[in-house]
């Protein structure tokens, strides 16, 4: 039996980031990685992925982007080199290869952290183990004939890996987005069934467009419940070449659009009527997101280019169902977000869901604490740029809660 003060569970941005401010806080802690360092980074992203973030905004506690590209996207090795370095930079005390098994609680205020490479005793836990944990997969698409191929993304690397046929996506936010793109140019014909989704350019007005939204606080600003359910992923992708994509674009190559999927039997699947909804509603908050931005450059004296002309998305007619056979339509790719999994964790600390209960981070557990969901804290918690402040926050927490126990 190992004893330490906090475990952390996890060994991605948010684990390293959580690890460095305990490390400045004098908190004895240990990392626990099921796999290598960032292990989703490497095994479940597809082969050109880029972070849609630019490089300069590759900021984590005491570290940041120092390469000679800051405008640029990494490719998932170097970010997991990124990685890799950062925790050499603060000597993070990492047990790779370690899967945890069972938490739970043991006396009033110890947890036992029990994994494949021996147990942990602790008096604290952080559960980092990030957003993108399970593929949320609609439960229809069991409905499907199992010679229809079906991939989440997290499965998906590249076109050849799919059989010879055309391909209907679910899902238009920034992964069904840049997987529609990318099969779009290898000849196939792409359906891309669209939801809620939002729509940004790459640049505006000569720097890219998550700059402007840095500069006016748009991701330190605090988070809303419904945050969570209103505001997929933006359609932006990381490219040298900094080219938009949004359903203009994508029409533009020949990619079908349809509604949002909401059934399927056999070989059939069957689409909502709201496209036209969906479309105008993701360039009304564009327009009123350029608006703002136009305001601030305006009332800040900033030189910035004219504002480039940016058109509304072409609302096509679509259908109401299609025939994957008629369509010639052979793998489907579900990119229609993610749930997270806690089968380990025997606390009380999950809501109905099944998802972890808390406020800004703090469970109703003592001691546990949840870091790098989406809009935990402010709409940029689970940026790369983001999860530091929420770390800073969780690791002052604990230490309080230290200072508390040593003087009962």
């Amino acid at each position: 039996m190992k004893i330490t003060d906090t475990v952390i569970i996890g060994g991605g941005q948010a684990g390293l980031a959580m690890s460095r401010c305990l490390a400045e806080r004098s908190i004895d802690h240990v990392i626990l990685e099921r796999g290598k360092l960032g292990q989703r980074w490497r095994d479940e992203r597809w082969d050109s992925l880029r972070l849609l973030s630019p490089n300069w905004m590759a900021r984590l506690p005491h570290y940041a982007y120092a390469g000679d590209d800051p405008d640029g996207f990494m490719t998932m090795p170097e970010f997991t080199h990124y990685l890799e370095e950062y925790a050499v930079s603060f000597n993070a005390p990492l047990m790779d290869r370690t899967t945890v098994k069972r938490v739970e609680r043991v006396g009033t205020d110890q947890l036992l952290v029990v994994t494949n490479r021996g147990s942990w005793q602790a008096r604290n836990l952080v559960i980092a183990t990030g957003f993108c944990d399970r593929p949320r997969i609609p439960a229809f698409a069991d409905a499907l004939s199992p010679d229809i191929y079906q991939f989440a993304p997290s499965d998906y690397r590249r076109p050849s890996q799919l059989p010879a046929g055309n391909v209907l996506v679910v899902g238009a936010s920034s992964t069904g987005a840049q997987i529609a793109d990318e099969l779009s140019w290898t000849g196939r014909d792409v359906t891309l069934a669209v939801g809620t989704h939002i729509r940004l350019p790459r640049r505006y007005r000569g720097r890219d467009i998550l700059g402007w939204m840095v500069d006016m606080g748009a991701f330190r600003a605090s988070s809303h419940p419904d945050d969570e359910r209103l505001s997929p992923p933006p359609q932006l992708v990381g490219r040298p070449d900094n080219r938009d994509l949004d359903l203009r674009y994508l029409q533009s190559l020949g990619v079908r659009l349809t509604g949002r999927a909401k059934g399927a039997e056999a070989r059939r699947v069957s689409f909502a009527d709201d496209l036209n909804e969906s479309i105008a509603k993701a360039d009304t908050q564009l327009f009123g997101l350029l608006e703002k931005i136009d305001g601030y450059i305006e009332s800040n004296g900033i030189s910035a280019v004219p504002a480039e002309e940016v058109m509304p998305v072409p609302c096509p007619k679509t259908p109401s169902e299609i025939d994957l056979d008629d369509a010639g339509i052979t793998s489907i790719i579900w990119a229609t977000g993610y749930r997270r999994s806690y089968p380990w964790l025997k606390l009380p600390v999950l809501d109905k869901r099944g998802e972890i209960g808390h406020v800004r981070g703090i469970t109703s557990e003592p001691g546990v604490v949840v870091l790098g969901m989406r809009f935990q804290m402010t709409k940029g918690s689970n940026l790369i740029d983001g999860v530091g402040a929420d770390a800073e926050l969780l690791a002052d927490h604990l230490a309080a809660r230290r200072l508390q126990l040593a003087a009962a």
